[in-house]
């Protein structure tokens, strides 16, 4: 509650805390007050002081999104973030010195911010032309792929008219219940006077729709989840229909072939969300502190699909965890890729050796989880684990790959991935980066390749595992 410009949150910044599961010391330490500070600002006797604002903004981003509904809160929000970057030179401006900055020029807070947010879509731009450069790809000739998925990308991974119409449909079935492939295959019959035949095909259809005959194919050798996704995606096509077009219209993808890619990859957006309904997929994460184990079978839905729907969970005011997601092939390419946190991936050539995802591919079913520090100094916690896709034949070579999902050490308290790691301990973390090309440090034993923006000094009396150092 605010009164004047003092705002009064004791309800909700202890909801706050226990859904962190901290004690009242653990979240003091964590936003630098003592313990009785906290708990006179959760029974309201004190108000958010412009210190205790920026701590949260700082240890609790996605929360502080939507802790106060004024817009002025959320700004000085961002503008503390944007004004903490690790990359700005000198001492971090003290909390109330930001305040009375953002009280005083509010025009200019919103200013910076959008330049913040300018700065960072430039750098993820001038990476991937390095990149591509580096790679010897040419940077005018993106395929369609590539322009569908930077599209997701650039739309934070998350399409707000698609989830409510998805949310508003699983809602049409029975409340509460997990939809299951006999709800499925009704809804398209009653809706749609869809026929659907699940059966086995020497081919390697997975699904095939026959507009005119009304009929829908699906291959019976899928696993059960594979199979209600399927599904999933031919009713939101057609339920969504409208709606995908205008996304795909409003995107003007200039790449020929890219809206199709596009319109394929909003149906499948759509089919997450109606399988995990935005709502109480993202409450239950919380809850499960993101296990993902136990929200697959909750769900009903597979390990990578449940991992890909947290990475969606961006809606404004009732945001999920910031996740980086991506899936990885047997010869280290990217072949699904998002993240909502400072780390990006590498859009050519293989990612970083020393990133847990490598070792995960090589041992399906394995949960592998990682501390991880990249060259800004921004440290993630990272689980990983290999996956196997059966081809339903042995004359089919079954399909193995991994998925990574994580986030900053911030978020720690609810990844339950992140128990027993030590994330504060000097020298715990494993030193990743992005791509060999692009990695700025000096001294890498898995070093594949020089950085494209440096020189290389090469002393031929003298050799060390990598056989040059960085100038």
């Amino acid at each position: 509650m605010a009164r004047g410009n003092r705002i009064f949150a004791g309800p909700r910044l202890r909801q706050l805390r226990l859904d962190h599961r901290m004690d009242q010391a653990t979240m003091a330490q964590a936003l630098g007050i003592s313990v009785s500070y906290l708990s006179q600002m959760e029974n309201d006797d004190r108000p958010l002081t412009a210190k205790v604002k920026a701590a949260l903004a700082n240890a609790f981003p996605t929360d502080w999104a939507s802790f106060d509904s004024r817009e002025d809160e959320q700004l000085l929000g961002a503008f503390a973030f944007a004004l903490s970057h690790p990359e700005l030179p000198g001492p971090a401006l003290e909390p109330e010195r930001i305040e009375k900055l953002h009280l005083q020029f509010p025009e200019f807070a919103a200013r910076y911010v959008d330049l913040y947010n300018a700065h960072m879509r430039a750098n993820e731009r001038i990476n991937m032309i390095e990149e591509a450069i580096a790679n010897d790809h040419e940077v005018q000739a993106r395929l369609p792929w590539e322009a569908a998925r930077d599209w997701f990308h650039e739309a934070g991974n998350y399409v707000h008219s698609l989830d409510c119409l998805a949310e508003e449909m699983a809602e049409s079935f029975a409340q509460g219940q997990v939809l299951d492939e006999g709800m499925l295959v009704e809804a398209l019959a009653r809706r749609h006077g869809i026929e659907t035949l699940i059966a086995e095909t020497p081919d390697s259809a997975l699904r095939a729709y026959r507009a005119a005959d009304r009929q829908l194919f699906i291959n019976a050798a899928l696993p059960t989840e594979s199979r209600k996704f399927m599904l999933a995606h031919q009713l939101m096509m057609l339920e969504g229909q409208a709606v995908i077009a205008d996304v795909v219209r409003k995107a003007g993808l200039p790449v020929t072939g890219a809206d199709r890619l596009l319109a394929i990859g909003l149906g499948n957006y759509a089919a997450g969300a109606l399988l995990m309904p935005y709502a109480p997929f993202r409450e239950a994460a919380r809850t499960m502190r993101h296990d993902i184990d136990r929200l697959a079978r909750t769900f009903g839905v597979s390990f990578e699909q449940a991992c890909h729907r947290l990475s969606t969970l961006q809606r404004p005011g009732l945001r999920g965890i910031p996740f980086f997601f991506c899936r990885v092939d047997m010869a280290g390419n990217i072949t699904k890729r998002h993240s909502a946190t400072r780390l990006q991936f590498a859009r050519f050539g293989g990612a970083c050796p020393l990133w847990n995802v490598h070792e995960a591919v090589a041992v399906p079913d394995r949960i592998n989880v990682q501390l991880g520090e990249t060259p800004d100094g921004v440290r993630y916690v990272s689980m990983a684990k290999g996956l196997v896709k059966p081809s339903g034949s042995y004359k089919r070579t079954p399909r193995r790959f991994a998925v990574v999902l994580g986030c900053e050490v911030a978020h720690a308290a609810n990844f339950v991935y992140a128990d027993g790691l030590h994330l504060n301990e000097e020298g715990a973390a494993t030193p990743i980066g992005i791509t060999c090309r692009l990695c700025s440090r000096q001294s890498c034993d898995q070093r594949a390749f020089p950085p494209a923006d440096r020189p290389i000094h090469v002393d031929p009396d003298n050799r060390q595992i990598v056989p040059y150092w960085i100038g």
